[in-house]
């Protein structure tokens, strides 16, 4: 079998098709189900699709910008911090004679600095890692939301007792299961890029749920159309 070249476009979601077949959906449910609000479901659905570009976008200047401010705060944390160390060395040098032990102070200030001053570059590192964590995380709790909101339009679908016809409402509970298909590829197109493990698991846990929801609605289907 012939191997795929590093960075096949057939190894990554992409997020334009997905916006188009979002689009393309919500086109066939407002003409088959106009007076449904399944398409304005699908709808919103695109927008959070929208959300992913914002990575190349405002969003993603917000975070370069926060990066470089991240950096200039870390070199301005070690200056100070090395100014206090070279102070310390300085003061027990013009104390002229001196003894091992006059070392302790100065031993013990380098450890307290190099202590506080990790941390606190780390953390200023982090800044830039932590806010477009909690965007993404903002939008996947968004989709999660959605996808419980396309649920219950099928949960009322009931075969049977539903007015719409026997076809009508097989094409309404198939169009909800491609909707929640969708909502699951829309999730892992936040997983393209990142090793973050907050956003996989949340990824991971939307995309389970919307299998699972998607498995009661053909189950549905199976009892409309049992061929």
């Amino acid at each position: 079998m012939e191997e795929l070249p590093h960075g096949s476009h057939f190894q990554r979601l992409d997020q334009a098709r997905v916006r188009r077949s979002t689009a393309e959906l919500q086109t066939w449910i407002r003409d088959r189900f106009p007076d449904r609000t399944l398409w304005e479901v699908c709808g919103e659905l695109g927008a959070l699709v929208d959300e992913v570009a914002l990575r190349d976008g405002l969003n993603q200047r917000r975070i370069r910008a926060a990066r470089m401010l991240s950096r200039l705060a870390v070199v301005l944390v070690v200056a100070f911090l090395t100014g206090t160390v070279g102070l310390a060395v300085l003061d027990l040098v013009r104390g002229g004679q001196f003894q091992a032990v006059d070392f302790l102070p100065l031993l013990e200030t380098i450890i307290n600095t190099s202590v506080f001053g990790g941390l606190a570059v780390l953390f200023l590192l982090a800044v830039p890692e932590r806010m477009e964590r909690a965007r993404i995380l903002r939008v996947l709790h968004r989709l999660r939301s959605l996808a419980h909101v396309i649920d219950m339009h099928q949960l009322t679908k009931i075969p049977g007792r539903d007015e719409l016809a026997s076809a009508d409402l097989g094409a309404y509970l198939e169009q909800c299961s491609e909707m929640l298909s969708l909502v699951g590829k829309t999730a892992a197109l936040f997983a393209e890029d990142t090793t973050d493990g907050d956003v996989l698991d949340a990824v991971e846990g939307i995309e389970a749920l919307t299998s699972d929801m998607a498995r009661k609605v053909w189950q549905k289907i199976a009892i409309i159309q049992p061929d």
